[in-house]
């Protein structure tokens, strides 16, 4: 496919909108690229992740800083409180408001971050909505389930998780409730493991005419990454952030306050373990998060891979080979100088 990008979002209404999708695991260095994408093609960023939503929230989830932008409108950060709920569906929801406008300015939309399951919910349109008089036997299903969490804990919620669905609990952290919860749910309510509906989703085609690139690394500088970027934000002010989250009411029971950084430093700040063995528990936790990160871009289809060290740590060799398959793919064009030369 070619042509200019007038010519192509004006082609007609069978000709799906373009999409690029950057994604890979954690620390391996998407933000930067990406705002390089957008420079040279007019692109919008749209982030996937699940705590750059949250205001106050800025050191602990690497949220990209106003001056890092270089002017790139970016979409889905600071729009929540840290005590809002936030899920999948809300995301999807979310993000197609963001997309409206994107696509009415002639832009292309960027989405770049490393939740999985986010990035597989917008390019695969999934539908979230509760079959006909599903809705309130989820609802009665959910409040039963998170009142066993409560009384017997997450392992014990994860160990039904590990009968009923085993691949989901290979995939799905013993301590994410909420994730539990949801897998245990469709199982209870459908009789199906999840497991088995997401390989169907993972079957469906893409909404949109879309690159799906996984940025990777080696995992030995992956990890060394890792735990340079901890140390960063412990000097960044991690502490001192999580304390000012705590004296606005934030707790361990809500979805923001599960996120990696947060509560590991919330057990050391509320006296369970030390300083030093939550930036262990940390680092540790975060390898194994790129691990499952990695495990999940893997049983994705149609992924294109980005080995950084198969272009010698090239970034304007990155960046060339991404916009030549861009352009096959959309028909979308760089249209001004490489974004690294200026930096």
């Amino acid at each position: 496919m070619s042509g200019t990008r007038k010519e192509f979002l004006d082609s007609g209404s069978q000709m799906k909108h373009p999409m690029i999708i950057l994604s890979g695991p954690t620390a391996v260095g998407k933000t930067k690229l990406s705002i390089a994408l957008a420079r040279v093609l007019g692109g919008e960023v749209v982030s996937a992740d699940s705590m750059q939503v949250y205001q106050y929230m800025d050191i602990g989830s690497a949220k990209i800083a106003r001056e890092e932008m270089q002017g790139i409108p970016h979409h889905m950060i600071d729009i929540l409180k840290p005590w809002e709920e936030f899920s999948v569906a809300l995301f999807k929801e979310k993000c197609q408001e963001c997309l409206s406008g994107i696509y009415a300015r002639g832009s292309i939309p960027i989405v770049t971050g490393g939740t999985g399951f986010y990035v597989q919910a917008l390019l695969r349109d999934i539908d979230f909505a509760p079959d006909a008089g599903e809705e309130t036997d989820a609802g009665s299903c959910r409040a039963w389930l998170e009142r066993l969490g409560a009384e017997k804990g997450p392992a014990y919620l994860h160990g039904l998780l590990e009968r009923a669905d085993p691949p989901s609990a290979l995939d799905i952290h013993p301590n994410n409730i909420k994730r539990t919860i949801r897998a245990l749910e469709y199982f209870f309510l459908t009789g199906e493991p999840i497991s088995a509906h997401n390989r169907r989703e993972r079957e469906k085609p893409s909404a949109y005419a879309s690159c799906y690139f996984v940025l990777n690394d080696l995992r030995e500088r992956i990890y060394e990454r890792i735990d340079r970027r901890v140390e960063e934000m412990l000097a960044g002010g991690l502490v001192a952030e999580v304390e000012g989250l705590r004296q606005m009411g934030c707790h361990r029971g809500m979805v923001s306050m599960q996120g990696l950084g947060y509560k590991e430093i919330l057990a050391y700040l509320e006296g369970e373990i030390s300083l030093e063995e939550a930036v262990e528990i940390l680092k540790r936790d975060t390898r194994h998060f790129a691990k499952r990160q990695l495990t999940w871009f893997r049983r994705e289809k149609d992924v294109i891979w980005i080995n950084k060290n198969e272009f010698g740590y090239d970034e304007d060799k990155i960046l060339r080979h991404m916009l030549r398959i861009v352009e096959e793919t959309t028909g979308r064009r760089a249209g001004g100088k490489e974004a690294w030369e200026d930096e």
